[in-house]
Parts: structure tokens; sequence; C-alpha cells
């Protein structure tokens, strides 16, 4: 099997990519050339720009035939779709060329780790189901196979572990030790997620080392996408747990994205796992990925949506699936907080600022309305007495909205996009705890035309949201069950 299915991607975006006008698009996040978009694969710095490859079905905008496609970009806001990288093209990937990780090499090559899947029909008409890590070489355009792909096979796994989960290696160099690790996910003997480690000394050979943790039934069952890494003086390990059960106002999208704070023992290659917490507390997060920039920030970017709203888009769209924001990483006290990237502030337009509004009931602010703006609203009680409640509304006109409602009583920020343009029986809620700080809080809202992103307390917590409101509902209020005062500062987003 060697068919030129990766031209053929390669024209099939070049013909009805360019028929997708600028207008149908967010304005700075991530959507595929034409189709379908998922998981964020090869995040990644080479040769002075970002690369960011992605989960990518060109011929439709439903899941299927997973190729991979491509962006680049200078300064993590502004993308440039460059051609489809990878087609399920070998019989080890004949069934898709599903996630991974990349990474620059010393010798200039740009360096593509994936998870090749192949299925074969028995004679009975069952479908034997194989993943494998497989790795490819190129120069930011064009890259080609390893020609003796897989270089890991699950027989390297401990006894017992999944021969058809097992996927989306995550590689790095390990400067001290002058050599590559990978994280990948596996299915152990009893049926949970593992995150199992690799190591080699020329990404060609690879040997298995350990496994870092388990989700042991507890934590849902198959971890999916993991990645690993130093941070403030903490080891951070993301997964993305699959039906994993909901713990209070955790973990209630089934398929959630979920960080682990612990400690890595460099000389038995362990993991101690301290808590366990979830990465965004919306409705469309998933699959998320790091890199670390040449300045020495962590920056992750996820999947803008979930498994479970997989098709609920609009009939009439010509393509499905973004990125979030890149969001900054740091560790307080113990938690992960997420910011957008400092580089978005250059392309900050007009500014708006409002100081000491009194609210009461409902109100709006001339100036302040907008489908993409970075808007920070800071809410505060008016007086002694406690607002029993504070409800933002954005994307709105008189018939669709999008709330974010904050309960200071409880502490509690819900999320509704009930009246947010879906036409499919979807999720329309979420609930967050947040933290209380006797009735203040801070909210900023990341608006792109079909998404908004909501930045908890300087990234404490976040939710990510897609609507497909009208554009021209823009309209943004502010209303109070009680008194509040807020201070507002609204920024237009120009590319």
């Amino acid at each position: 099997m060697n068919t030129d299915f990766l031209a053929q991607a390669r024209r099939y975006e070049e013909t009805y990519g360019g028929r997708i006008s600028s207008e149908e698009r967010p304005l700075f996040h991530v959507t595929p050339t034409v189709g379908w978009l998922n998981d964020p694969n090869g995040f990644s710095y080479y040769r002075g720009k970002y690369h960011l490859f992605y989960q990518y079905n060109p011929y439709n905008t439903h899941w299927a035939s997973m190729h991979w496609g491509h962006l680049v970009s200078e300064d993590l806001v502004r993308w440039e779709r460059l051609p489809a990288a990878m087609a399920p093209d070998r019989q080890y990937d004949n069934a898709g060329v599903f996630s991974g990780s990349a990474l620059a090499l010393p010798d200039g090559r740009h360096l593509l780790m994936y998870t090749g899947v192949e299925e074969q029909k028995r004679a009975d008409g069952f479908i034997d189901s194989r993943q494998t890590q497989c790795i490819a070489f190129g120069d930011g355009l064009n890259y080609q196979k390893y020609e003796r792909n897989p270089v890991i096979t699950p027989e390297t796994l401990p006894e017992g572990s999944s021969t058809e989960d097992f996927r989306d290696p995550k590689l790095w160099w390990d400067e001290e030790e002058n050599c590559f690790y990978a994280v990948v996910a596996s299915r152990a003997a009893d049926g949970s997620g593992a995150i199992v480690l690799f190591r080699s000394a020329d990404a060609l050979k690879w040997e298995y080392i350990s496994t870092l943790d388990r989700s042991r039934n507890q934590y849902g069952k198959m971890w999916e996408c993991p990645d690993f890494f130093p941070l403030d003086g903490t080891d951070i390990l993301i997964v993305s747990p699959m039906e994993m059960l909901a713990e209070g106002l955790e973990f209630h999208n089934g398929n959630n994205a979920a960080y682990i704070t612990g400690r890595y023992d460099r000389s038995t290659h362990t993991f101690e796992r301290t808590e366990l917490h979830s990465l965004d507390y919306g409705l469309d997060f998933y699959a998320p990925q790091t890199l670390l920039t040449p300045d020495g920030r962590r920056v992750l970017i996820g999947w803008m949506q979930s498994p479970e709203t997989g098709h609920s888009q609009p009939h009439d769209i010509k393509w499905f699936g973004q990125m979030t924001i890149p969001r900054e990483l740091s560790v307080r006290n113990g938690r992960l907080l997420q910011r957008p990237v400092r580089e978005l502030e250059r392309y900050w337009g007009e500014m708006v600022i409002y100081r000491n509004v009194y609210v009461r009931e409902r109100l709006c602010l001339p100036q302040v309305s907008g489908r993409c703006v970075d808007m920070t609203v800071h809410i505060r009680p008016a007086g002694g007495a406690l607002y029993q409640k504070f409800t933002i509304k954005i994307a709105k006109d008189t018939e669709f909205y999008t709330a974010i409602t904050y309960d200071p009583n409880n502490s509690v920020l819900r999320f509704d996009r009930s009246h947010s343009g879906f036409r499919h029986n979807i999720v329309a809620s979420r609930k967050a705890l947040v933290r209380y700080q006797g009735g203040e809080i801070s909210l900023r809202f990341i608006i792109d035309r079909f998404s908004v992103e909501v930045f908890v307390n300087d990234g404490e917590q976040v939710m990510t949201s897609t609507l497909y409101t009208p554009l021209n509902a823009d309209s943004i209020s502010f209303e109070a069950t009680g008194s509040a005062i807020i201070d507002v500062k609204k920024y237009r987003i120009e590319l």
C-alpha cells in the first residue's frame, strides 16, 4: 500500500479550501483548511516558526480517515495554512495517521512521531485493529515516513496491555541524559488507562522504561493524549480520560482533560501523584498539547470541542473544529494557571475602559460590544451587602445570547449556551466552583466569532465553549440581582 493519498488531499485542499471566506472563520483561532479538525499534533518550534499539526479529514466535516493538517505561525496568534503533512498511505497506518508530537533535531530535520492504526479484516468478518508508534522526517513542509516503521509496537508493553489502545506519543529531548523520551497512552490489563514511558538514543530504537501513572478504573477508562513536563518546581502529567465519572462540579464532560501534579524521580523513572484536577470547566475542550517556547514559556493549545458534541455543527458549515487560544502555563499554590499568550496583546485595537460602574438590574455600556474582543470584567459588592447573582450576556441580540452567571453565596460560576444558536440537543450548561473572595471575581473573556474562553481570576480556571450565534448578535450586557460595582476593560482584536 503506497498510493498517492497525500497528493490527493493536497489537491483537494487547494481546490476547496480557497472557497471558504475569511468571514466564515474565526478571526484568530485555528480552523482546518477545509473539512474536519480534532486533536492538536506536533506542536513545536522549528526554524524560527511555531508548527501546529492537527487530526484532519479534509473531505468532510465529520471524523474519518485521519490525516495530519499543518499550520505555522511566528507569534502563536496569526497562523498560515500549509499543505497537509501526512496521509494514511502505508499498511501500518491504513486506518489512520493518529495523534503525535514533533521535535526539531540538531541535524536540521523536523521529527514527527505519530500513531499508525492498522486494520485487517478476518475471513469471518471481524476487524483486527492494531496501534503502533511511527516516525517521519521533514523540512517543515514535506515529510517522509521512516522506511522501518513502526518504531514501537505493543509487544514492548507490560503483559496484558492492549494492542488496539496504544497511541498519542509525546516526545522530548532530555539534555541531562542526552537521549529522547516519549510518553504514550496505553490500556493496561485491567482495562484502565495507563501512561507508559519510553527512551531512545536515536529516536529509531526505543525501550520501555516504566508506567508513570494509571487510572486503575478510578479516573475514567482509557487515558489519551498524554503530555509530561516540569513547571515551576512541579512535575505535570496531562491526560484526556475517557468515560470519566463526575465528582462534584468536576469532570462532567464524560471525556475530559485533566492535569496531574506530582514528583518525578529520574533515578527510578517513577511518578508520585499529588492531585488531579480539570484543565477546563467549559463544554468544549479536549486533547491538549504543550510546547516550550524559545524564551522558556510552557504553552498549551487544545481542541475546542468535546467528543460528545462532535456532531453538532450547522448543516451548511464548510469546516468544523477549532483550537483554543494558546495559553501560557504556570503553577501557583499547587494549581495550574492558564493565561492567553501575551502575543495576543499585539493585536489589541480600540480600547474602552469603565471604572466603578454601579450595576442593578440590566445595563449595557456604550462601545462594550463585539464578537472579536478581549474583555476583562472585575465584579465586587456595592457597599456592605452581597449581591445574589451577577450575569454577563455576550453574543447577544433580541433572540440569542450566551450567559455567564456568578453566585457569590455559593461561589459557583455557571456557563449557559442554551440560547447560543445550536439546533441539536447537546449539553448547554456547566458550573465551576471558584475561589471565594468575598463576592469579588475577575473574568477575562476571549471572544472570537464562534467561541468564547472565560479565564477566571487570572487563569485559576477556564471555561471554554463554541457557539454559533449569528455574528450580528454582538451586544454585551451586565445584570445584577442586588447591586454590584464593576470595572470593564475591553479591546477589539484586529489582525
